[in-house]
């Protein structure tokens, strides 16, 4: 039963980061907003995220995975209640706030005991990739559905239908039994970490992956709306907004199939900065491609960059839990907590980029962050790797 919890805690992260992406469409003329202060949604949600990571890696190694895992599954499904029958930008403003808490809880229960409960603990980075899988479905379903119900009825029942889906699980929670964890840290102690360099080396490269998954999240629907429209001017606006929620589940598609590839890789601890490099290499070829090409191509490349994406995060994740198996939830707050800088920084970078210009041309910004992901990787692979 702790596997399922596990896998259901990846599960609603991924509704959780999809969300607001999946909605834009409808969301952005709802609240009267532009580009910009849809940006600020994202930022907002993300730099709640920053903190609420800090707190939940240091409470998971104190109190264990069941009350974070069960608060993270009722906080998220009420945000986004809110977040249904929010009209104005301030109430939208206030859900998406409060949402960090409720997907960091998730984050962090689930991304610290999928490495415990899956392959025995034996291969963090193979049992990483697996388990999020599920966050790929997660990814998946949410602009999917949201897609459906948008057609067949009113905006706040549609999305009342994701928060009660999102509230399932902790039933499951509620009856599951955990592995018991060590004494925490303070999040003085943590944060003390940094100084491992693979612990700040992870850090550094999570803010490079999270900067280009939350970039792609919230703004491949609205940049797949804005090539459609220009390249397929013929087409009606609900069949626009259809096609390019469906993109953000061909990215989310791809991800998963790379995850469970990834997982089955022996050799992918040890050898994991290899395998993020090669990934950041491809991925920065893609979103040149992207800022390219025109509406025939997007399909193709948001699930180019969703498969090449794939390993990134997992692997990460794994190779750090590798070296530092005690108190993981601790050094995983911290480590998540500075990527998430990356998920505030950037995705509102690119909506302040686009007013007066382009979605698909502000993407560019993308292409350095692959880049130093590259580099960070290689970095990592050698003072993370058990080869070295």
């Amino acid at each position: 039963m702790e596997k399922l919890v596990a896998l259901l805690c990846v599960f609603g992260l991924g509704m959780c980061f999809s969300i607001l992406g999946s909605i834009s469409v409808k969301l952005m003329p709802r609240l009267k907003i532009d580009q910009g202060k849809f940006g600020s949604l994202i930022s907002a949600f993300m730099f709640t995220c920053l903190i609420a990571s800090l707190i939940m890696g240091v409470v998971t190694d104190k109190i264990g995975y069941k009350p974070v895992a069960a608060f993270g599954f009722v906080a998220t499904s009420a945000c986004i209640f809110m977040l249904a029958y929010g009209k104005t930008y301030q109430m939208a403003v206030i859900p998406c706030l409060l949402l960090g808490f409720g997907a960091m809880a998730l984050n962090t229960a689930g991304n610290t005991l999928i490495p415990v409960v899956l392959f025995e603990g034996k291969n963090p980075a193979a049992a990483s990739n697996l388990g999020n899988v599920f966050f790929g479905l997660g990814l998946f379903i949410t602009p999917l559905l949201v897609s459906f119900l948008f057609r067949k009825t009113t905006y706040e029942k549609a999305i009342s239908v994701l928060a009660i889906i999102v509230l399932v699980p902790i039933l499951f929670a509620l009856i599951a039994k955990f592995p018991s964890v060590a004494a925490g840290f303070t999040i003085g102690d943590a944060i003390a970490l940094l100084k491992e360099p693979v612990v700040l080396v992870a850090a550094l490269a999570l803010f490079c992956y999270i900067s280009l998954e939350s970039s792609f999240c919230n703004w491949l629907v609205p940049y797949s709306k804005e090539v459609i429209s220009r390249d397929l001017p013929g087409l009606e606006g609900s069949v626009v907004d259809a096609a390019s929620q469906q993109m953000l589940s061909a990215f989310a598609i791809a991800m998963m199939a790379g995850r469970l590839i990834s997982s089955q890789i022996g050799n992918i601890t040890e050898y994991g900065g290899m395998y993020v490099a090669g990934a950041a290499l491809i991925a920065g070829l893609v979103i040149l491609g992207m800022g390219k090409t025109g509406a025939i191509w997007s399909s193709a490349l948001a699930a180019c960059a969703g498969f090449f994406f794939a390993p990134c995060f997992p692997t990460i994740v794994g190779v750090t839990n590798s070296k530092h198996p005690e108190n993981f939830g601790s050094v995983f707050g911290i480590i998540f907590a500075v990527g998430l800088f990356g998920g505030v920084l950037i995705p509102k970078t690119i909506g302040n980029l686009s007013k007066g210009s382009t979605i698909q041309k502000s993407l560019k910004l993308l292409i350095p962050i692959c880049a130093a992901m590259l580099i960070l990787a290689l970095i990592l692979g050698r003072v993370g790797g058990s080869s070295t």
